[in-house]
């Protein structure tokens, strides 16, 4: 059996940089708290019951708990389950600047040649999924062990407050050995990707009630106004709004593991967005500046979230959605 985050992060004290997350990532792991169902297996929902329940702890920490369960289902679901224990991340952000060469070797291992960026935890992950190039121009995805020659882990690329304890470097590759992790395009023409992405949404929810419940215990004391009341029945039908999206999500998964997921994860990634940016301003406007100032799990949620999101395209995810509908029959039913 393995255990529930909530019950192993209960008596650990809240993550205020990278030393203390890094600590509490390992005790998760040790509890076998990683274990979770695979997307698509029938228990999509216990699996991102289980990432929003981290989030609502501490987001930086689900960030990392998020990318090292991915790693985990990734190579699953691509028939290269991982040989090595320890904390992994899934680094495959591909921005303009960063761009990582993966060549081939005689023995069928990969030389990493390049800088990757967003590197969440490198300073203390064992190993990571890393994408990158082939030779042919092909996407290709590898998985890296970080101790060896040939990793180079900066303090470069990460100047934010939010989210500042996810470590969010970037790394830098010379010659360091890895393993191909699935065929050229296998990475992101496998089912089970949009599955993943839609599990972040489940993480952005659980930072949102991590604020919601901030708020509720910081008016219980009082005797609320209207306004304050108002404030939280909003948070409330947002909350709500989403938690019930996400479990039509995680059951339109479930009876569809093997097709194109596409739209369910976008919207469903959009709509929590929004749901989740409706609890950052009802909390602020209802808690006034003191809670805000004088609490400092509070003040990491409320600065954290927002950087969280934007792993979010914004518009360009709406416009995706939308193309995406055209190859829906009936996308709206009751």
């Amino acid at each position: 059996m393995t255990a529930r985050p909530g019950s192993v992060l209960e008596d650990a004290p809240a993550g205020t940089g990278p030393d203390t997350v890094a600590s509490a990532l390992r005790a998760l792991l040790a509890s076998g708290a990683d274990r979770l169902p695979l997307p698509g297996s029938g228990r999509t929902l216990a699996r991102w019951r289980r990432l929003a329940a981290v989030a609502e702890r501490d987001l930086a920490l689900a960030k990392l708990y998020e990318g090292h369960t991915d790693a985990l289902a990734i190579q699953q679901e691509l028939g290269c389950a991982p040989a090595q224990a320890g904390a992994w991340g899934t680094w495959c952000a591909e921005p303009p600047q960063a761009r990582l060469a993966l060549l081939p070797q005689r023995d069928g291992r990969l030389r990493l040649q390049g800088r990757k960026a967003w590197c969440s935890g490198a300073a203390f992950l064992d190993h990571a999924l890393v994408s990158g190039w082939n030779p042919d121009g092909a996407p290709c995805l590898a998985a890296v062990t970080l101790r060896q020659p040939g990793v180079q882990v900066l303090d470069e690329g990460w100047s934010a407050v939010g989210m500042a304890a996810t470590a969010s470097v970037d790394v830098l590759f010379d010659g360091a050995l890895a393993e191909p992790v699935g065929a050229p395009h296998a990475y992101v023409g496998r089912p089970g990707f949009w599955h993943g992405g839609a599990g972040i949404a489940a993480c952005w929810w659980g930072g949102a009630v991590g604020i919601a419940r901030a708020v509720r215990a910081a008016l219980a004391p009082r005797a609320p106004d209207a306004h304050q009341l108002a404030h939280l029945g909003a948070i409330d039908v947002a909350l709500a709004g989403c938690a019930a999206l996400l479990r039509e999500a995680a059951a339109w998964i479930d009876r569809h593991p093997a097709q194109d997921a596409q739209a369910w994860a976008l919207r469903v990634r959009l709509a929590v967005e929004q749901g989740a940016e409706a609890v950052l301003h009802h909390a602020g406007r209802a808690l006034g500046a003191g809670p805000l100032c004088k609490q400092p799990a509070l003040a990491r949620a409320m600065a954290d979230l927002p950087v969280f999101m934007r792993q979010s395209h914004a518009e360009r995810d709406l416009a995706a959605l939308g193309r995406a509908l055209g190859r829906e029959a009936q996308p709206w039913t009751l």
